[in-house]
């Protein structure tokens, strides 16, 4: 999709309301989603955090999607697809200038560059007890980035297209922090599997999409 057009409908996206967690559910294997659906999180006290899924215009004008695949380290999200962003630290005044810090800090973009248009909804994450704030952040120029070497392997720059695409959307068998060989829906985008919470996260801003196109 070209970025004129994309970005014509930006204005919709924000006035739109949020599918919600009904829109998670359907990227989340099902012990998960039957496991968010009973959780406490007051009693969890989870620690936050916030992401930033990016568009932007590449240099043929035409609307990429902004991923990172993650460094090997000892952690449940070692190696994994995700957005750029991350925990809240003390200096931030709010989670939208978390996100915005995180994702300077891990490809180099400046949050001067970066509109965050729309607030999406929360993620728990249960193996690290961390919920996601994630937003739709749009900038309207071709970017530079610059990897944070010791969090960032790679960049994953997704056309709209194919995320948009139903062919995007497929199941796989893995075994997670929580299960072994379990079926989990999953995105396959630029020969990357993207589960767990990025995909449902994907989900809900993919659903909001394809109500305008």
């Amino acid at each position: 999709m070209k970025f004129a057009d994309f970005y014509d409908l930006v204005p919709k996206i924000k006035n739109m309301p949020l599918p919600g967690q009904e829109s998670h559910y359907k990227m989340a294997p099902l012990i998960r989603a039957e496991k968010l659906k009973g959780v406490d999180l007051e009693a969890k006290n989870p620690r936050r955090a916030g992401v930033v899924c990016l568009f932007y215009p590449d240099e043929n004008f035409q609307t990429k999607l902004l991923l990172i695949l993650r460094k090997t380290y000892k952690g449940v999200h070692s190696n994994q697809v995700g957005f750029p962003g991350g925990k809240v630290e003390l200096s931030d005044k709010n989670i939208e200038e978390t996100a915005l810090r995180e994702t300077w800090e891990e490809v180099g973009v400046s949050p001067k560059k970066i509109s965050l248009v729309k607030k999406m909804s929360e993620v728990y994450i249960p193996p690290s007890n961390f919920i996601v704030q994630p937003f739709i952040g749009v900038a309207t120029e071709n970017l530079v980035f610059t990897l944070q070497e010791d969090e960032v392997e790679a960049l994953i720059e997704v056309s709209l297209d194919d995320f948009l695409s139903e062919t995007a959307v497929f199941q796989e068998n893995l075994t997670t922090s929580y299960a072994k060989n379990i079926d989990v829906p999953a995105f396959k985008l630029n020969n990357y599997t993207v589960w767990g919470a990025t995909a449902m996260m994907l989900s809900e801003v993919k659903e909001m999409f394809k109500k305008l196109i």
